[in-house]
């Protein structure tokens, strides 16, 4: 008894730690109460509204999510690690949660994870837990043979949470798919070479479609991490009515 106490103590010590270098929770305000918004690890975020959990593509570890429900929705954007990473997704509590992804992903995940999946490809749409959720191309500029986000192969998201619009780009560049995005309340714009696109590249797309706030997030690139600052001065500059909120996406650092 006084091992298995010792057992307890500790993993709650754990979980202690670990929800004590969770970023605080940023709050939109939506017709339907508050969307709380968690930045977990560079790509992954928890999403809460309405009594949900959704999960952006988790990874690094079960111990981010600690202190947080399990999840009602999970979106996966790509077949990468920091995107699919199966550890995390097998320590997580994802019995009840149906996951959306694209084909490429699907294809990669295990057998038990297919029951509640619901594959979207570029330009459809679905409705989960009563959330109209469309699938938005992501993909690197110019397109090659040898991209490392090849257009079609993985999805960004536009959840519309009762007439709040969240976009989650993914790994994107500035393209076409979302320059003309419409009505968008919150975006999660990528930023990091050379994977996505840098500062400047993506704060020309975010000026173009307009968001209400938008967020930084996948910033840390080959060569460390992006200068959030200058995107947030670069949008600032040009149209201050787009909130930029910089939050930190790397508690580990």
């Amino acid at each position: 008894m006084k091992f298995k106490a010792i057992v307890t103590a500790l993993f709650c010590f754990v979980v202690l730690q670990a929800m004590a270098q969770q970023p605080a929770p940023d709050k939109v305000q939506t017709k339907k109460g508050d969307l709380v918004i968690r930045p977990v690890l560079h790509s992954s975020m928890v999403l809460s509204w309405d009594n949900k959990t959704i999960y952006v593509d988790p990874h690094g570890g079960a111990t981010g999510f600690a202190g947080i429900a399990a999840p009602d929705l999970i979106l996966l954007t790509d077949i990468h690690g920091d995107h699919l990473d199966l550890k995390t997704l097998d320590a997580l509590q994802t019995g009840k949660a149906t996951i959306v992804a694209p084909q490429a992903v699907a294809d990669k995940l295990p057998e038990k994870y297919k029951q509640k999946l619901v594959v979207l490809q570029n330009g459809k749409s679905t409705t989960q837990l009563g959330i109209p959720i469309k699938a938005i191309p992501m993909y690197n500029l110019p397109e090659t043979a040898d991209a490392m986000h090849p257009k079609g192969r993985g999805n960004g998201y536009v959840l519309d949470l009762a007439g709040t619009k969240v976009y989650i780009s993914g790994d994107t560049e500035d393209i076409p798919e979302m320059r003309s995005l419409k009505d968008i309340a919150v975006a999660f714009v990528s930023m990091n070479l050379p994977y996505t696109m840098p500062v400047e590249q993506a704060a020309k797309g975010v000026l173009a479609f307009k968001p209400k706030i938008v967020y930084p997030y996948h910033y840390r690139g080959k060569d460390g991490f992006s200068d959030v600052e200058k995107f947030k001065q670069l949008v600032q500059a040009k149209n201050k009515n787009i909130e930029v909120r910089l939050r930190d996406w790397y508690p580990e650092k």
